[in-house]
C-alpha cells in the first residue's frame, strides 16, 4: 500500500506561555524545534506569545521590530488588538508576536459566559490564573485569524499548535470563528496528572480508577480541568510527548491522542569540538571544586566525584527524595571511595548570595566559614530540602565521604556565587541524577546526556522509556531505573549503585561513559523527531477540507483596510473644544462682524483671504472664542 502525502503547513503558528518568557521545559521545546524549522518555513513559523513585560524594557528574549508586518499590526490595531511584534532572542531568531491581553481582563466574565455558553467550559470557579489564561488564549486565536484575513489569501496551508491548557481557548475560538486554521492541542503534562503525584497518590496502578471529573472537584482544579478537556475534545488533533502522559490523556480527557510526539533537542549550543568540550569541562570543574571548598571549609580532592539534580521544585515528582536518600544512605554505609561532592541546583525563592560565603571566595571573608546553602533562602524554616538534609544527617561535617551542597538560584550566569551558566556547570560533572516519580518527558536528563555527562533516569520518565524504546544497544552512558508507585526502596539502591559505579572508573573508562551519553543524545535531536510533528500537522490539515471551501466563498465577501502609502488621501477636519462657561476665555472676534463681546454666537461672513498657494475658501468665525 502507498504511503499517504504527508501534507506541510505553509504558515505555523505556535501559540504558548512561554514565547519570550522563560518559565519551564516548553521554552526549550519550542526554542529548539524553532532552529530547526528555520530553514523550511522561514517567518512563516510565528510564535504567539503574552506580553508579560508590557511596554517595559529590557526584556532580554524580545527583539522588537516596528517594520515587521507593520501595515497588518495596523489593521490588527482597528480590531481592538494591541500587539508588539518582532524577534525572539533565541538561535534562528523566529518571528513573535506578544499580545496585550491585560487590557481584556476586564471583559473576562464575559469571554468565560461564551466559552460556557459555546462549549461548556467552567466559567464560574476559576482564580485569576484562570481567567487570564483564558482571555490570552482567545485573544492569540484572533491574531491567528486576522493575520489570516489580511495577509494570506485563502489557499494556504496553516496550522496553529496550542501548548498547555493554558492556551487552550484560542483551539476553542478558532473553532467556533470557522477560519481555516487546523489546530493541534498539545498537553505537556495533565492537570489531573499533576495532582495525583503532588497529592502522593498513586497514578500509575491505579489510572483506570480514577473519574477525571470527580478527582477536578476533590483537588479544587474544575475550572482548569474543563479548558484543557475541552480543548483536547475540539482541537483536530491532539498530541503529547510521550507514551505514559498519552495513557493519563486517555484517562481524564476522554480523547486519546492522535500523535505522540516526544520532545527534541537542539545541539547547536554543545561544545562542537572536543576540544571546546575539554575547556568547558576544565573551567566548569574548576568553578565546582572552588564554590565546594568554600561552602565545606574543607579542601576537595582532585579526584573527587561531582554530582548533581536540576529542574523544578517538585520534590517527589522531580526524584529530589531519591537522591537525597541515596547519599544519607551511602554516607551512612562506611563507604570509603572517592568523596562525592553533590550538588543540589534546584531554584527556590531567596534573598541573594549568602554575604559570608561570597567574601570567603573574594578572600576577604572568615576562611572557616561553612554553608551548606549558598543563597538566603526564604522561610528557610520550612524549606523541604534543607531540612530533608538535616534530619538525614547529611550536614557535611569535616570528613564527611558526602557532601551535599543546595544551590537555590537559577544559574542563569549572574547568582552572584557561581556565576556561571547551567549548561556550562554541566559539563563538569561526572554524574547526572534525575530519579522522577512524575515526569512526562524529561529535557533534564537529555540535557545532560547531551553535553557528555553519564545520566541516570527512570522509566517512569518520559525520556527514559524513550531510550528503552529506542536504544537497544548497551548503553554504559544512561541507566533508565525501573520504577512504579511501589518500589522506592529499590530505586534508592539503583541510584547508590549508579553512583559507586561511576566512583570506581578510572580516565580511560569514564571517557568511553562520556562519549555513550553524548551518543545517546542523538536519538532525540530534532532531526529525528520532527517526523511525529509533521505527522500531526498532516493529519489536522487533512481534518480542514470543508472549513477552506466555506471560507473562500465567505471571504470574497469581507472587507480589510490596507493602508496605500504611494497615494495619500487628505481630508479636512474641524476640531472643536467644549469648555465649561466658567472655563471660558471671551476673546473679540478677528473679523468685524459686529458681534464682538457678546456671549449669543454669530456666524461671521468675512471671508478667509487666501494664502499663496492654497485654495480659496469662506470660513465661520465665531464671535465669542471658548
Amino acid at each position: 500500500m502507498a504511503k499517504k502525502a504527508i501534507l506541510n503547513p505553509d504558515y505555523l503558528f505556535e501559540v504558548s506561555w512561554e514565547v519570550c518568557n522563560k518559565v519551564g521545559g516548553i521554552y526549550t521545546v519550542i526554542a529548539t524545534k524553532a532552529l530547526h524549522l528555520q530553514g523550511q518555513l522561514g517567518r512563516r513559523h510565528i510564535f504567539i506569545g503574552p506580553d508579560v513585560w508590557m511596554h517595559r524594557a529590557g526584556n532580554p528574549d524580545f527583539l522588537e521590530d516596528p517594520m515587521l508586518y507593520r501595515s497588518w499590526k495596523a489593521q490588527a490595531l482597528t480590531e481592538g488588538l494591541r500587539l508588539r511584534v518582532g524577534r525572539w532572542n533565541i538561535p534562528g531568531k523566529p518571528v513573535a508576536i506578544l499580545v496585550d491581553y491585560k487590557q481584556f481582563l476586564p471583559q473576562a466574565d464575559d469571554i468565560l459566559a461564551r466559552l460556557w455558553n459555546d462549549f461548556g467550559v467552567d466559567s464560574l470557579t476559576g482564580n485569576w490564573d484562570y481567567k487570564e489564561s483564558a482571555v490570552f488564549g482567545v485573544l492569540a486565536g484572533r491574531v491567528v485569524e486576522s493575520f489570516y484575513n489580511y495577509n494570506l489569501k485563502g489557499g494556504e496551508h496553516v496550522v496553529a499548535q496550542f501548548h498547555e491548557w493554558q492556551t487552550g481557548a484560542g483551539v476553542l475560538y478558532l473553532k467556533q470563528s470557522g477560519v481555516p486554521v487546523a489546530t493541534a492541542f498539545t498537553t505537556h503534562a495533565t492537570m489531573m496528572g499533576r495532582c495525583l503525584a503532588g497529592n502522593n497518590l498513586p497514578i500509575y496502578s491505579d489510572i483506570t480508577s480514577y473519574d477525571g471529573d470527580e478527582m477536578a472537584r476533590r483537588f479544587n482544579v474544575t475550572a482548569i480541568y474543563s479548558l484543557e478537556k475541552k480543548s483536547a475534545l475540539n482541537a483536530d488533533v491532539f498530541t503529547t510527548v510521550s507514551d505514559i502522559t498519552a495513557k493519563e490523556c486517555a484517562q481524564f480527557l476522554g480523547r486519546p491522542v492522535d500523535v505522540v510526539t516526544p520532545n527534541g533537542f537542539e545541539n547547536s549550543f554543545t561544545p562542537s569540538s572536543d576540544e571546546d568540550y575539554a575547556r568547558l569541562h576544565d573551567a566548569a570543574r574548576t568553578r565546582l571544586v572552588e564554590v565546594a571548598s568554600a561552602m565545606s571549609a574543607e579542601e576537595v580532592p582532585s579526584n573527587a566525584l561531582f554530582i548533581g539534580i536540576g529542574g523544578r521544585y517538585e520534590f517527589r515528582n522531580k526524584g529530589i527524595d531519591v537522591f537525597i536518600d541515596s547519599l544519607s544512605k551511602l554516607n551512612c554505609s562506611g563507604y570509603d571511595g572517592r568523596s562525592i561532592q553533590a550538588f543540589i541546583m534546584i531554584p527556590a525563592g531567596h534573598h541573594g548570595p549568602d554575604k559570608e560565603l561570597v567574601a570567603k571566595m573574594t578572600g576577604e571573608g572568615n576562611p572557616h566559614y561553612q554553608t551548606q546553602v549558598s543563597h538566603y533562602l526564604m522561610n528557610a524554616e520550612y524549606d523541604t530540602i534543607s531540612n530533608t538534609l538535616r534530619a538525614k544527617g547529611l550536614c557535611n561535617a569535616l570528613g564527611d565521604k558526602v557532601k551535599v551542597y543546595f544551590i537555590p538560584s537559577y544559574l542563569n550566569g549572574d547568582d552572584g556565587v557561581f556565576n556561571m551558566p547551567y549548561y556550562d556547570l554541566l559539563c563538569g560533572l561526572d554524574l547526572a541524577m534525575f530519579p522522577s516519580y512524575y515526569e512526562p518527558w524529561g529535557y533534564t536528563p537529555l540535557e545532560a546526556l547531551a553535553f557528555r555527562v553519564p545520566t541516570l533516569t527512570t522509566s517512569l520518565a518520559g525520556f527514559g522509556l524513550w531510550v528503552e524504546t529506542h536504544y537497544k544497544k548497551k548503553h554504559p552512558g544512561i541507566t533508565v531505573l525501573k520504577r512504579n508507585d511501589t518500589n522506592y526502596d529499590e530505586v534508592v539502591d539503583g541510584t547508590v549503585a549508579r553512583i559507586q559505579e561511576l566512583a570506581g572508573l578510572d580516565k580511560t573508562q569514564r571517557k568511553v561513559y562520556r562519549e555513550n551519553a553524548r551518543e545517546v543524545a542523538q536519538i532525540a535531536l530534532w532531526d529525528n523527531q520532527i517526523v511525529y510533528y509533521q505527522e500531526a500537522y498532516s493529519l489536522a490539515l487533512s481534518k480542514i477540507k470543508d472549513r477552506e471551501d466555506s471560507y473562500k466563498t465567505k471571504k470574497k465577501t469581507m472587507q480589510y483596510f490596507k493602508a496605500d502609502v504611494t497615494n495619500p488621501n487628505w481630508r479636512s477636519i474641524l476640531v472643536t473644544r467644549h469648555l465649561p462657561e466658567k472655563l471660558s476665555v471671551w476673546r473679540r472676534c478677528p473679523r468685524t462682524c459686529g458681534g464682538a463681546g457678546t456671549r449669543a454666537p454669530r456666524t461671521c461672513s468675512s471671508p478667509l483671504t487666501p494664502k499663496s498657494g492654497t485654495r480659496a475658501a469662506t470660513t465661520r468665525w465665531w464671535c465669542w472664542i471658548p
